[in-house]
């Protein structure tokens, strides 16, 4: 299979080491809006300028789009569906009904394939949740995240006047996690199920009150939550502070029986020492799902909803009732 990145940041170093990992796949290149000799890739990939791609429309299978949910991917995934196979990790969840019909619209008039929102939530939580709920209609769901780096939270308390750089960890709180655990359906507040723990370095002669305050009081961002905030120095944030670790868990909880008498827990975790290498290796499983997809004649929009899970594996279906059934 041709695969091709579209974009050259953290995800996309990930995309280019998954692939070096699934000997059915080649890369052909990646595709930057940045002048190509600025950009060196981890393994060597050649890069080429976004204006050379419809040039590489026949020797691509798929496009795996590397770009930001903010303002790339719903300009970006549109555009690309219409001349090639796409993959993308959308990741706003109200949005994406919106991002799906636009999509579908532009695969289908294109007669392509294209898989949106993939990536661990949405994505692997998303299937989770769904398998969960199937077979314990009885019952409800919960999601925590983290511990790990919110790379959108972060990047907000840089935009503080006064900030040089940020990380903002997401924390389930234990308690929570104890009570959904236990089977009692708890009803959980936003703030009683997770924590905020920011590590703040400040200019030389900032007002740090100032800075915490406006932290804490951030709406949509930290003011539902009890927030920590903790002032560093940038030898301390690079030392302890540089990876993008993050994960989670999905649980189900519900009962069977004719009185709902006997009580089930379904639980999903990650752990990821790096949230967008993780993100890029589910990318490249699905891009293996996209690719069996067009080659069967689908066209349109999916989500992983719609993927068989036996599509996202180099396995035959032989090989995988022997070895995983």
């Amino acid at each position: 299979m041709k695969i091709a990145i579209y974009g050259y940041g953290n995800l996309g170093r990930g995309v280019e080491c998954a692939l070096h990992q699934n000997p059915d796949m080649e890369l052909v290149g990646v595709f930057t809006r940045r002048d190509p000799a600025t950009v060196k890739t981890v393994l060597g990939a050649p890069v080429y300028h976004i204006s050379d791609l419809p040039s590489y429309k026949n020797n691509i299978d798929v496009l795996i789009l590397c770009g930001g949910s903010a303002t790339d991917l719903p300009e970006m995934t549109p555009a690309m569906a219409a001349d090639f196979n796409v993959v993308d990790s959308f990741d706003t969840h109200a949005a994406i009904p919106t991002h799906f019909a636009n999509v579908d619209a532009a695969a289908k008039a294109g007669g392509h394939v294209a898989l949106i929102s993939c990536g661990w939530d949405p994505g692997m939580f998303s299937v989770n949740r769904l398998y969960a709920s199937a077979i314990l209609p009885q019952g409800k769901d919960y999601t925590f995240w983290g511990r790990g780096v919110s790379q959108g939270h972060s990047d907000a308390i840089r935009r503080i006047d006064g900030v040089v750089d940020a990380r903002q960890y997401t924390v389930p709180i234990d308690a929570a996690l104890a009570a959904v655990r236990s089977g009692d359906n708890p009803e959980l507040t936003t703030r009683q199920k997770h924590l905020r723990e920011c590590y703040v370095v400040a200019a030389e002669g900032a007002d740090t009150a100032r800075i915490e305050r406006v932290i804490k009081e951030m709406p949509n961002y930290f003011a539902d939550y009890d927030t920590t905030v903790t002032f560093i120095s940038a030898e301390e944030m690079q030392r302890e502070h540089a990876g993008i670790p993050h994960g989670g868990f999905v649980i189900r909880t519900g009962a069977t029986g004719k009185e709902q008498e006997h009580k089930h827990t379904i639980e999903y975790s990650l752990k990821l020492d790096s949230n967008p290498e993780f993100t890029a290796s589910v990318l490249v499983a699905y891009a293996r799902a996209v690719c069996k997809a067009a080659n069967r004649g689908e066209t349109g929009c999916k989500t992983v909803f719609d993927i068989p899970p036996a599509d996202l594996s180099p396995l035959s279906g032989e090989e995988l009732r022997a070895t995983m059934l």
